[in-house]
Formats: C-alpha cells, structure tokens, sequence
C-alpha cells in the first residue's frame, strides 16, 4: 500500500510530467494545493483526459462512472487527487 506522499510524488512525475510532457516544470515546483487546472498548472481538457488515463494506468483503479462535478472535486489538485486515489486503492484492498 502506497502512502499518500509516494502517491502525490507519482502523480507529480510519472503523471503531470512525464505522461503530459511537462518539460519546463520539476516536481518540487508543483504545488501539492495548487490547481491542476485554469490559474494553476493551467491543464487543458484534453490533458484532464491524460491525467485520468495516467491515474488508471499508475494505481489500476478505473474512474468509468464517475460525475463530472466528482471528477472536478477530485481533480482539482495534486492533494485533492492523491487523497481520493488512496481512498480508491483502500476501497480495492477491502474489497
């Protein structure tokens, strides 16, 4: 089981940098509440659906069925992201 620092630090570099070619940006420089999308990371509509994709990929946890307003709440930051993922993985543990 992964803790919630190594599941923010994967999310930083193999999702937001490596998957969406990141190259300007380190890991250190994205902030944890920072948004991923509009005035913060500035991620566009197309990269969400990356992000989503790296996050089944990464943590094998599918995101089908999720509402639109979940996956905002969820998506919103690098935090908001690596709790409900952690949620998720606990949720698949117990299940």
């Amino acid at each position: 089981m992964k803790t919630l620092n190594e599941i923010k630090e994967i999310i930083k570099v193999k999702i937001l940098i490596e998957r969406l070619e990141l190259e300007d940006i380190r890991a250190d420089e994205i902030e944890d509440e920072e948004p991923l999308f509009g005035d913060g990371l500035g991620l566009d509509s197309v990269e969400a659906l990356d992000v989503v994709a790296g996050v089944e990929a990464e943590f094998g946890i599918k995101l089908q069925g999720l509402e639109e307003e979940e996956i905002r709440k969820h998506f919103y930051s690098v935090a908001t992201l690596a709790a409900f993922v952690e949620e998720q993985l606990k949720e698949k543990v117990n299940s």
